[in-house]
């Protein structure tokens, strides 16, 4: 690690005594850990899947508010030391104080206090925000700050590579040594000559996609800090590049790779022994695309390829036609992302200095190759106040407080590079950011899909950023402004602008975001009378990451930008156990929408049993749109995220980690208009997920039907090496007639409001051999083409067409009518056809082909979440069903004693929770009989769910990327 120098230097430029710091949060004369209770606990963490302890430290102090989730993340992840040694960190005082101590150290070493009293007053403010979670600095602080380890605060990380073997090599060690950190690092690999060109010697170069293997394997070896997640990485490269169609085919062709595997019998799942064996899976890929590729899409113009040593075009393609490509791929297994480069460098502070080509694995912080950032997130519904209107006030003071603390960390942190070092002390970027805004906007009875909900998320953005280039001037003028601002100061300033400018076009809808929009506005005024005199401190000053730990941290209901996940979720117990909630701004929400208690009792009642608001009693349909998710019933529209995006980006300094979710119905031409939106509507980078896109997810056991096929396989291979024969025989099918009076069962049912009836007929020996549907009144066409198709299936199957056959073809067909069923064992068809099928399957077909063509019935499914097995398993006389269908009561001993002035409405919409789910994604799978496609934790077992483009545990708090 190479320690930076200090910024003491730089505070020689500057001609202040420092700032005054106003106490707002704490009281003076009282310490911030005096005004609240503390408990001790007991912190246990399992294997939820195997039942292993994974983890134990009895005794842990925390704050009687935090909940059981919030401490067992921070004791796991955060406290330092051996466990069960002396020195091993047990409570929250000992943790909050190692960071905000070193912090105001430095900040009285570098010159930012103006007398001891406002050292005192900093580190007061500083730490009552982070121990009552207005805040959360990002991971690395927690874990490095204070300690004996290098003082590495960043999150984020810009690598650069050259078109030369020493700087490839260089690149693979810069990236080890940040995931050993902890940390995620992205670059871009265009300067690397294309596989199309030739090198010096003569030869023919490899080309980047080539040295990304060895970078992969680097990548998928090292562990982050030592940690339980992988490393993070992500990998850009330029769309005029000769090498993008490689570039953009090499994940989906990997994907093609992984299904062939899976089939021949090997283990794919994420984190699988054999998944390893497929390259280009631990990184993030990005298509850096220009306005210039994008206005040739549009006009179905060809474009021009450009060798990378001399610069001149080598090859011409279609743009739709690459545009195509990209899109498909990114619909086969979601990747490449775009990243739109000319947005981005309109947006750029220091071009003078040199362009941004990359971002970091998470794609928030973009800025100048071989740079870091660091990361901190505020918790906007503690902003909230009484009367359901955001605090503005209080909001933009612990803007400013952090922002300071935040750069203070540039003068005492470490980083893994020279260079690195070196442009994060010229530049001193910071990521400010939020989580918690789908709450919010939910709380304050706001849709997220809304005019209202944009209004008010763009508003307090901008008084954000607004704030902190405030601030960041008036540290200009005390310690002086970054080293690069001189040469930058032009491009600075204009950038400033357009931030006010876009500011100025924000109309508000109500008094709420008035309110924060004429603060804002204040703001960037400031920011520009400040600026012209002073400069600024700050090269940049705001992102919004995923915050997935820190969320966790900050017991936030939804992460960064996110909407809420679900309108349920598990609630850990002390003692152990967990509840099934729901969400807590739900009857806070219908309070300001006007709902008395009673009726607010009822919904809340209906969505605890159903996960959802649709026909929820009282409620009225144009509040339903306050209570879309991410998931379940009423998921929001793709576009739905685009544009909350695009009103929050002019407003950043970097970008937004962020993953537009499709159904696993969406088409290529919807993801080419996500992304081609997202270009039009001024968003830096879109990345999109369809859902069981990728073979690699928990998500679907494939064991019966990769066995299957696996000896089928053989069979035929076997077939294939006999010795030939000369004979031939013809094989006539035969027609196995029903007997005249034959066993059958008629099924009512329902699928998206379309009621039909089903009679099955079998033969003696059980098998199908008829059926006759119903639907639609007689002489109809629908009546008579189900008539039809009856006939049809019934002669298939007297001869000898297997059902499974018929299954594997009819099943997964999408068309209308689709949607919920009145069936238990099949909560959601996508057709009367999937519906028809799954039901005669479960009827008829034993376990073993059923699970070869992923059809289980509801307490095999219960029965996976638990024992992880389909398979039926007896304990001690009990079959694994009876232990399923026991709910594990809660009992009111191990509940927590509500706190003082708490809403007593939340702990009332608790009820007791079946033993199979464990996370909120299991839960929500439980409820609306949908898969949630998201990876299980490498450390805990359990599902995770999705947090910006990045995964999060509920469990442990690990996650995928960067945090």
């Amino acid at each position: 690690m190479t320690e930076t120098v200090s910024s003491a230097t730089s505070a020689a430029q500057g001609s202040g005594a420092g700032l005054t710091i106003e106490r707002i949060f704490s009281t003076e004369g009282v310490h911030p850990y005096d005004e609240i209770n503390w408990e001790r606990r007991d912190v246990v963490q399992k294997n939820w899947k195997t039942g292993e302890t994974v983890f134990e430290q009895l005794g842990v102090e925390f704050p009687d508010f935090w909940s059981i989730n919030a401490s067992t993340i921070v004791t796991t992840k955060y406290f330092r030391g051996a466990v069960g040694a002396d020195n091993r960190e047990a409570s929250l005082k000992t943790l909050i104080n190692r960071v905000v101590d070193t912090y105001t150290e430095a900040g009285i070493k570098h010159g930012y206090f103006r007398t001891a009293v406002d050292a005192q007053t900093f580190s007061d403010e500083l730490t009552y925000l982070l121990v009552n979670q207005y805040f959360s600095f990002n991971s690395p602080v927690w874990f490095n700050v204070g300690t004996s380890a290098p003082q590495q605060v960043s999150a984020c990380f810009i690598l650069s590579v050259d078109d030369s073997m020493d700087s490839i090599l260089n690149w693979y060690r810069e990236e080890g040594f940040i995931f050993k950190g902890g940390s995620g690092a992205g670059l871009n690999l265009s300067r690397i000559r294309s596989s199309k060109e030739l090198l010096k010697s003569g030869g023919t170069a490899s080309g980047p996609v080539s040295f990304m293997r060895g970078a992969d394997a680097s990548a998928g070896t090292i562990k982050s800090g030592g940690a339980t997640r992988r490393a993070a990485k992500m990998v850009v490269l330029d769309v005029d590049h000769p090498d993008i169609l490689e570039f953009v085919e090499t994940k989906m062709r990997e994907e093609d790779k992984i299904r062939a595997l899976r089939d021949a019998g090997f283990d794919m799942d994420l984190g699988g022994k054999d998944i390893t064996s497929v390259q280009y899976q631990n990184a993030n890929n990005s298509v850096r695309v220009s306005d210039e590729f994008m206005r040739a899409v549009e006009e179905g113009k060809e474009f021009g390829l450009k060798a990378r040593s001399t610069g001149e075009v080598i090859e011409t393609v279609d743009a739709r036609d690459l545009f195509r490509k990209i899109s498909e791929a990114a619909w086969a297994c979601a990747d490449p992302g775009l990243q739109y480069d000319d947005t981005i460098n309109d947006w750029h502070t220091n071009p003078e200095t040199g362009r941004i080509t990359a971002s970091n694995p998470c794609s928030e912080y973009m800025s100048l190759d071989n740079s870091s950032c660091n990361l901190a997130s505020l918790n906007l519904l503690k902003f909230l106040k009484d009367d359901e209107t955001f605090d503005a006030v209080r909001f933009a003071q612990a803007v400013e407080l952090i922002i300071t603390a935040m750069d203070i960390s540039i003068c005492f942190a470490d980083f893994p590079t020279e260079s690195i070092g070196k442009t994060t002390v010229d530049y001193r970027q910071l990521g400010i950011g939020y989580a918690n805004l789908g709450a919010l906007l939910m709380a304050m009875g706001l849709g997220y899909d809304s005019e209202g909900g944009r209004s008010m998320a763009a508003t307090i953005t901008s008084l954000m950023t607004g704030q902190s280039y405030k601030r960041s001037a008036e540290l200009a003028a005390i310690v002086g402004p970054y080293n690069g601002f001189a040469r930058n100061a032009e491009a600075h300033k204009r950038v400033m602008r357009k931030h006010q400018a876009a500011n100025d076009a924000v109309r508000t809808l109500h008094i709420a975001d008035a309110i924060v929009h004429k603060a804002a506005t204040q703001a960037w005024a400031d920011v520009q009378e400040l600026g012209a005199a002073n400069g600024f401190r700050n090269a940049q000053a705001s992102v919004l990451a995923p915050t997935g730990t820190i969320g966790f941290m900050m017991d936030c209901d939804t992460t960064g930008i996110e909407p809420d996940f679900s309108l349920v979720k598990f609630k850990k117990l002390v003692g152990g156990g967990s509840m099934q909630i729901v969400n807590q701004t739900i009857p806070r929400a219908l309070k300001k929408l006007g709902y008395d208690e009673e009726k607010v009792e009822a919904i809340v009642e209906y969505i605890g049993e159903h996960g959802h608001v649709i026909d929820a009693p009282g409620l009225k349909t144009e509040h339903y749109e306050i209570f879309d998710t991410a998931m379940g019933a009423r998921s929001l529209k793709p576009m739905g995220h685009v544009r909350m995006m695009a009103v929050c980006q002019p407003f950043l300094s970097g970008a937004i980690s962020k993953t537009v979710n499709l159904p696993e119905s969406a088409t290529v031409e919807e993801i080419e208009d996500v992304y081609m939106e997202s270009w039009k509507l001024g968003l830096k980078a879109t990345a999109i997920y369809r859902d069981n896109c990728k073979v690699g997810q928990p998500l679907a056991d494939g064991g019966g039907k990769a066995k299957k096929d696996a000896k089928d396989a053989a069979d035929a291979a076997a077939a294939a090496d006999a010795p030939k024969v000369e004979t031939v025989t013809v094989y006539a099918p035969t027609r196995k007639r029903m007997p005249k009076s034959r066993v059958s069962r008629t099924t009512s049912f329902t699928v998206g409001g379309a009621e039909g009836y089903m009679t099955s007929g079998a033969h003696d020996d059980g098998s199908l051999g008829e059926i006759f549907l119903k639907l639609g009144k007689q002489g109809s066409t629908l009546a008579g083409v189900m008539d039809a198709f009856s006939i049809a299936v019934s002669i298939g199957l007297q001869y000898g067409v297997p059902l499974e056959n018929f299954t594997s073809k009819f099943t997964n067909l999408a068309f209308e009518p689709s949607g919920f069923t009145d069936d238990e064992e099949i909560r959601m068809a996508k057709s009367l056809m999937d519906y028809v099928f799954r039901r005669l399957a479960l009827d008829y077909l034993p376990y073993e082909k059923r699970a070869g063509l992923g059809i289980f019935s509801a307490d095999e499914r219960q029965r996976y979440l638990e024992t992880g097995s389909y398979d039926a398993i007896t304990t001690h006389g009990t079959s694994a069903a009876e232990l399923i269908a026991a709910p594990a009561v809660i009992s009111d001993a191990t509940a927590p004693e509500p706190l003082a002035g708490a809403e007593p409405v939340a702990e009332a919409t608790a009820a007791p929770v079946e033993t199979t789910a464990r996370t909120t994604a299991e839960l929500l799978e439980i409820i609306s009989g949908t898969a949630v496609d998201s990876p299980l934790c490498f450390t805990c077992g359990t599902k995770m769910r999705p947090a910006g483009s990045c995964y999060v545990c509920e469990g442990c708090g690990s996650t995928s990327g960067c945090s």
